[in-house]
């Protein structure tokens, strides 16, 4: 690889990250939110270092020059890279022209569950008398693991989240796939369903019902699943790695 074709590389791979963090939303797919300016940096860094790159070539290019001395000694040029740092191009033309799927149920599937943190009793408010209530996937797990006033009791609740298959005992999931930093170390949060049958994968809904009682309410043996009233899709949101209130049905 020429040092042309290097400078082409690292500008390549810089418009690849401000077309994704600037005039898309795609970036949400490999990081959270909060990193957008990072990305935004890097790829200004880039294009600015290809651009200088560009212009010290053109001008050396009308200069006389020598070999490498390296090249005396050893019969060829050593400042070439290796043709292997073109497989480079493959994730900058991927930015910019076709991005990878989201994660989704495929992935939920074949990862742990994330651990729900232990709430301390006193931080359990009274819940609002909305029915049905709006709870995130985490919040209803933890209500129903861990609340001793037992609030969660009948309470109709309403949760949002894709569809992940259960696997060879049938049934499906509600889940939530959250970034802590970015895709690498994603976890997942699931709420098993019981009632219909299970929609195509990775489908988004906005599902009511109440507590489906297995083990003892307020405590671990309590299991994070819903008896299902009704349900409702709803569109993909733009952020869709966070555990976030359910959203309004579409």
């Amino acid at each position: 690889m020429r040092r042309l074709a290097q400078t082409a590389l690292l500008a390549l791979v810089g418009a690849g990250l401000l077309h994704t963090a600037l005039f898309t939303d795609l970036y949400l797919r490999y990081v959270k939110e909060g990193l957008r300016p990072v990305l935004i940096a890097s790829g200004v860094v880039l294009v600015l270092l290809g651009a200088v790159n560009a212009c010290l070539d053109l001008r050396r290019s009308h200069e006389p020059h020598d070999p490498p001395a390296d090249a005396h000694f050893h019969g060829h040029d050593h400042s070439t890279a290796p043709k292997v740092a073109w497989l480079l191009a493959l994730p900058a033309l991927s930015l910019l022209l076709y991005a990878p799927p989201a994660l989704g149920a495929y992935t939920a599937a074949h990862s742990n569950g994330k651990p729900v943190a232990t709430t301390p009793k006193e931080r359990f408010p009274a819940l609002p008398p909305t029915s049905p209530l709006p709870l995130t996937l985490t919040g209803f797990t933890q209500r129903v693991q861990q609340d001793p006033t037992l609030a969660i009791k009948g309470r109709p609740v309403q949760l949002t989240g894709f569809v992940t298959p259960a696997g060879s005992g049938g049934g499906w999931y509600l889940t939530r796939i959250i970034f802590t930093c970015c895709a690498a170390d994603s976890q997942t949060v699931k709420v098993r369903v019981h009632g219909p049958d299970a929609p195509p994968a990775n489908t988004w809904l906005a599902v009511t019902g109440t507590w489906h009682p297995a083990g003892r309410l307020g405590t671990k043996t309590a299991e994070a699943a819903l008896d299902v009233q009704e349900t409702h899709p709803i569109a993909q949101p733009v952020n869709a790695y966070t555990d976030d209130l359910p959203l309004t049905p579409s």
